[in-house]
């Protein structure tokens, strides 16, 4: 069954319910009368062509939605109760009868899982991505086919022997005295690096190995793209956790996939996305000829 994004159509007596922490675990062994649970928050009756959604099955469901508020929350999980509730009462009236399925690890489907799959399944075609459309969209968007530029790359971390700026100085000067004597010679900053290196890479002779762009702090990482194949950086770059002493061994330009490497992938990607709009479409149609309170259902934008 394809995800639906837009909405969560998934079963909530297959998730776990959610449980309160022992009280060793939350440091509650010297006893004392427990704590408050406030209620969960309710803002209206939600109902679906007469049927009301349990208060309580939305409380459950709010943990699923994550928001910046609890009205936010309540609101997505009553719409997505309401949503299975409308396609739920769709199959039924249509007379579907559940076929479960078994997924990969061997559990079975829950029937009502396999009802809405159905129904969607039956009712919902999405627009097939040809090669035109495929090909517009690699040329719009050729730089996500790109591989990551590589930088092979060394350093020396010299870590201050204090938090005062006097530590940081002579940290610093003991950087700039190896960075001037190992120079460009990789041996010598293998060398350099076994010796005198703070971090765990020194015993690789300081090797990052091949790295990408985001995977170092930010400092570091425009330092190693200042230099060129081989060469090691004069100037030591400073980072939070100490002075780096920076060698680029070399690096490894990024290459553009062509288009028949990535076809079926964008045709994939077409194809649900296709899907998530016919699908709320028809969500929202199904809304739109019954009776919906307490919660908007409308169709996404496409």
């Amino acid at each position: 069954m394809r995800r639906l994004d837009v909405i969560n159509i998934g079963d909530p007596a297959q998730r776990p319910a959610p449980s309160m922490p022992s009280a060793c675990e939350s440091h509650g062994c010297s006893g004392g009368p427990e704590p408050l649970i406030p209620p969960p928050p309710s803002f209206g009756e939600v109902i679906v062509n007469g049927v009301e959604i349990d208060p309580e099955a939305i409380a459950q469901e709010i943990q699923h939605h994550p928001a910046p508020d609890a009205e936010t929350a309540w609101i997505e999980a009553a719409r997505a109760l309401a949503v299975r509730e409308l396609l739920l009462q769709e199959a039924r009236r249509r007379g579907l009868e559940p076929d479960p399925e078994t997924d990969e690890s061997g559990r079975m489907e829950a029937e009502d899982d396999s009802l809405v799959r159905m129904l969607l399944e039956e009712d919902v075609q999405p627009a097939q991505a040809g090669e035109v459309e495929c090909r517009r969209y690699y040329d719009a968007n050729v730089d996500r086919f790109r591989t990551p530029d590589l930088f092979e790359a060394a350093h020396i971390l010299i870590e201050p022997e204090g938090e005062d700026e006097a530590a940081w100085a002579s940290a610093e000067a003991r950087a700039r005295d190896i960075a001037a004597k190992v120079g460009d010679d990789v041996t010598a900053f293998a060398a350099a690096a076994r010796a005198s290196s703070g971090c765990a890479s020194a015993q690789q002779d300081g090797s990052l190995g091949q790295i990408r762009r985001g995977e170092l702090v930010a400092s570091v990482q425009a330092g190693i793209e200042a230099l060129a194949a081989g060469e090691t950086g004069r100037e030591p770059v400073r980072s939070r956790f100490g002075w780096h002493v920076l060698r680029l061994q070399r690096r490894i330009e990024g290459q553009t996939l062509p288009f028949e490497a990535v076809r079926d992938r964008i045709a994939d990607m077409l194809e649900a996305r296709s899907w998530s709009v016919e699908a709320a479409r028809y969500i929202a149609d199904l809304a739109q000829r019954g009776r919906v309170e307490g919660v908007l259902i409308e169709a996404a934008a496409g």
